[in-house]
This record gives structure tokens, C-alpha cells and sequence, in this order.
């Protein structure tokens, strides 16, 4: 699709807040029909985009999704890869985090933007944020630089102005229109009267004429071990040592550190002979796991536990499901763990 041609976006609507309005006979929230999608949000009209949708059917709750949504997402996107020049993905806000991450490991190679957003109240209530948050992430999906390539060809996060990494990004206020911060990675755009881009963090691909590569194989066998004081030799064996899991993420405190008694330890070890992969990331909202600076994580690091250095939960676990499902050998896992992949993390 050449610059020249007017652009073309796929709205895509999963479910979530955004995606309601107010019936006026019943007063309960119903989802209204994205193929009208003007007549809800006429500012759109004003940009010479063409604007499709595609809602799903059923629609799924934010608190339902499942990694099948991201198989569903993956293969529509590559399906109408070739037609769109960007896809922005109506989501509900509990749980885009993980499906922006997701999303960032099953596709390789993007040149495209993938701009996942919501809102924290309908889009037809008066006070929304869904209108600036849907049009404004319409706009950055369009963006093209003078060479015609995306300004973004990234999965991302916008909500309240702010354009984040999706794999970079958590949700962090559950009543406040700014829902999500990207604490260890600065925004990629900012919108005020303009859209600020923040070119030097943006990725590109290696070559914008190949076509991305889609990973849609997903291994879900991981568990996650959040540390806290008081807790039991059972509660930590059940997690680490269940039979059921192939890897598991353990939510550490500060930079990386553990109990140091001997018995959180010998499970450790226990875990890792069974074959397991275990991967250290911080309950810190902002920081990195350095395993080098106290005697506990050093105990972790000698023991074969990986690092995710500044990683969210969230993208720790898309990244081990991807992983996991394109690998069968533990060791080439934990190699794909420490490497940066789709700048989900600073090394």
C-alpha cells in the first residue's frame, strides 16, 4: 500500500468499557454497533482515513480473555495485514496489559502499528475518555513519515495522552483516566496540540518490505510465585514443584531478592532439576532485578535462575508462553528470557 493512498485503519473490538453506551429506555449499558462507528465519534470523519471494524462475537469481558483471544487477534491481523495500514484493538483495561505483550511476542518483524486502547468510562457517557483515547490512537496507527513507513510499527498502549510499549506497560489505577504507566520505558509519543513522537525509543524492523512472521503457538504451563513475609514451604512447593507447570515466574522483592532460608532454597533447586525454567522479575513497580548485588539473589543467579531484568509480570508471562511454545528445550528458553526480543527489556 503506497503512501500516496489514503490510509487505511481496522478498528477492532474485543469488548470492554469503551465499546458502550447508555440505552435510553432500560438505562444499562449495551454495546452500540462499530459500523456506525461515525455517528458515535464524527471527529473521525474529519481525517482522511478509511475507517473498518471488526467486532468480535461474542464480545469477551477484560476479566475473560484467555490466550485464544490473542490466537483470534494474531490471525485476523495477519489475514488483513496486507489491506490496513495500521489496526488499533478496542480492549477492556484489566487486562491489555497482558494481551499488548501477548501480542508484541506472536508477531515478529511488525511494520505496522498495532495500538491497543479503552477507556475508564463508556463512550457515550459525557465525561469520556473514550473518544480523545480512540481518536488520538487512530491518528498514531495513520502516522506515516515522509519516507511512507509507520511511525510507530509497534504494539503499543495509548490511554490518557500517553502512547507506552505494550510490553512495557501495566495497569496501575482502576479509577483514575490515567490507568496505565510505563515506569522503566519513557512514552513513545506524547499528545498535546500535537503528537509528540519520541523517535530514538521507537523500534523498526530490519526490513520494511518483509512480511512479519506470526508465532501463534502458545504454551500456557506457567505459574507465578509473588513473594511475601510468612510464607510456607507448602505454598512455595505447591507453586514451584506443581507437576503441571513448565516454568514459573517468581514476583521477588526489590532487586531480585528472596528468603534466605535453606528451605526456599533446596525448593529452588528442586524446581530447576525437575527441568523447570524459573525467572526472577521484581514486585517493584519501577527498577530491575540485579541478582549480582545481595547474597540472596546471587544464591538464585548460582543456582540457574533467570533474570528479567526490568520486565513487567505481565510481559515475563506473554514472553514465557511464546517461548515455551516455540521450544521444547529448556535451555534455548532461558537463553530467549535474558535476550531482548521485542524491547521488553533494558540490559
Amino acid at each position: 500500500m503506497k503512501h500516496t493512498e489514503k490510509s487505511a485503519i481496522l478498528l477492532i473490538y474485543t469488548g470492554g468499557t469503551i465499546g458502550m453506551k447508555e440505552d435510553p429506555v432500560i438505562l444499562a449499558l449495551r454495546p452500540f454497533d462499530f459500523s456506525q462507528i461515525l455517528e458515535e465519534v464524527p471527529e473521525l470523519g474529519k481525517f482522511a482515513y478509511r475507517v473498518d471494524s471488526y467486532t468480535f462475537d461474542p464480545l469477551i469481558d477484560s476479566s475473560d480473555v484467555e490466550p485464544s483471544l490473542w490466537k483470534t487477534l494474531a490471525a485476523l491481523i495477519e489475514e488483513r495485514y496486507d489491506d490496513y495500514d495500521g489496526f488499533v484493538v478496542l480492549h477492556g483495561t484489566d487486562t491489555m496489559a497482558y494481551s499488548a505483550s501477548a501480542l508484541s511476542f506472536m508477531i515478529e518483524g511488525l511494520t505496522k502499528p498495532v495500538i491497543f486502547t479503552g477507556s475508564q468510562l463508556p463512550i457515550g457517557m459525557p465525561r469520556t475518555d473514550g473518544k480523545e483515547n480512540l481518536i488520538s490512537a487512530v491518528e498514531i496507527a495513520a502516522a506515516k513519515d515522509s519516507e511512507g513507513h509507520a511511525r510507530v510499527p509497534e504494539v503499543c498502549i495509548y490511554f490518557d495522552n500517553v502512547l507506552m510499549r505494550g510490553n512495557r506497560t501495566s495497569k496501575i489505577n482502576s479509577d483514575n483516566f490515567r490507568a496505565f504507566r510505563s515506569e522503566n520505558l519513557p512514552p513513545l509519543a506524547e499528545a498535546g496540540i500535537s503528537i509528540r513522537y519520541n523517535s530514538g525509543l521507537i523500534r523498526t524492523p530490519s526490513s520494511w518490505d518483509a512480511r512479519p512472521v506470526f508465532h501463534k503457538e502458545l504454551d500456557t504451563r506457567v505459574a507465578i510465585l509473588k513473594m511475601h513475609p510468612g510464607i510456607t514451604p507448602q505454598v512455595v512447593r505447591n507453586i514451584l514443584c506443581g507437576p503441571e507447570s513448565r516454568a514459573v515466574i517468581i514476583e521477588t522483592y526489590g532487586a531480585g531478592n528472596a528468603p534466605s532460608k535453606k528451605w526456599f532454597l533446596d525448593l529452588i533447586l528442586e524446581a530447576l532439576e525437575m527441568g523447570k525454567v524459573i525467572l526472577n522479575v521484581t514486585q517493584c513497580l519501577a527498577g530491575s532485578v540485579n541478582m549480582d548485588i545481595y547474597a540472596t539473589g546471587k544464591c538464585l543467579k548460582d543456582a540457574g535462575v533467570a533474570s528479567g531484568y526490568d520486565s513487567t509480570t505481565e510481559s515475563a508471562l506473554a514472553k514465557l508462553f511464546h517461548l515455551l511454545g516455540t521450544s521444547s528445550d529448556t535451555d534455548s528458553v532461558r537463553k530467549g528470557l535474558e535476550s531482548d526480543l521485542r524491547g521488553e527489556i533494558s540490559k
